[in-house]
């Protein structure tokens, strides 16, 4: 794969743009932490419905009860998963999340017992996946806001979703360099660019950079720093496949448009929704 300049300065610029919306979210306060995944979660679940659409037709006539109530449901998904920080006067939105899950629930099986034309447990499938694919991952990545309830690291609420992100960017950045100069074995059919040595090369050097960052920066243990990049890396890039994957069912480039020439919210995010679900898992399993 030889190496394109306007390529790599494209794919740059799109992870710069990336991490600063990030970091803007994860830097102000846990409230704008919540409101950035709040957009990315409907983001992604908007793009999941229309990709699921062109894959399936007959998903494209759910009705807007069943749209919307796994969205809320989903939601609903998310804020339970948020921690002590999340509280208005007496009322926590753990609380809230639970009771979205409840009203989503109830227009979803309204929508199926007085909308629907039949009943397709098929549909309901491709709506429950989504579920899990989204508002479960981006859940577990409130979780991680906070370190785990400060169990893992001393250190800032954010630290753990930064450390995520980084390692993410840090394995597609040195992925494409590494892919550009030595790749030569496709990694896999869904994304031919992909090669195994750019994969490999990517996923070594994102586990250096951030545990030798981690470890002599903030003095971090090893062992966690370790796990986190590794998985994130790893993870991260079976999310990318996953997404390209149903892009190829779908038959279309990109899953949206948000940021026009760069595609849309599960284009930007498909690597950190596998990532956030498998660090947390990682962490719980170690801690």
């Amino acid at each position: 794969m030889a190496f394109n300049l306007q390529a790599f300065r494209t794919r740059a610029l799109t992870a710069v743009v990336f991490v600063v919306v990030m970091l803007a979210g994860l830097l102000w306060n846990h409230w704008g932490f919540l409101g950035l995944f709040t957009l990315i979660h409907f983001g992604c679940w908007v793009e999941y419905q229309k990709l699921v659409s062109l894959i399936d037709k007959d998903y494209a006539e759910i009705s807007p009860l069943h749209r919307y109530g796994m969205m809320l449901i989903g939601y609903g998904l998310m804020l339970w998963n948020t921690g002590h920080l999340y509280v208005i006067g007496t009322i926590t939105l753990a609380v809230v999340g639970w009771s979205f899950c409840w009203i989503g629930l109830i227009a979803f099986v309204l929508s199926e017992l007085l909308l629907a034309k039949k009943l397709n447990p098929k549909l309901w499938a491709y709506s429950f996946l989504g579920l899990i694919y989204i508002s479960l991952s981006w859940g577990l990545m409130m979780r991680l806001y906070g370190n785990i309830d400060h169990t893992v690291l001393e250190s800032y609420d954010w630290m753990l979703p930064v450390l995520v992100i980084a390692s993410i960017w840090i394995n597609d950045t040195m992925a494409y360099i590494v892919g550009s100069l030595i790749g030569k074995t496709p990694l896999s059919p869904v994304s031919p660019k992909k090669t195994w040595e750019g994969t490999i090369g990517g996923a070594i050097l994102a586990v250096v950079v951030v545990t030798l960052t981690g470890v002599y920066a903030f003095s971090f243990p090893a062992k966690i720093l370790v796990a986190i990049s590794l998985t994130a890396a790893v993870m991260g890039t079976i999310g990318d496949l996953f997404e390209s994957k149903l892009k190829r069912l779908a038959g279309v480039k990109d899953s949206g448009s948000f940021m026009p020439g760069h595609g849309g919210f599960l284009d930007r995010f498909d690597s950190l929704l596998f990532a956030a679900t498998s660090v947390w898992l990682v962490l719980y399993l170690l801690l």
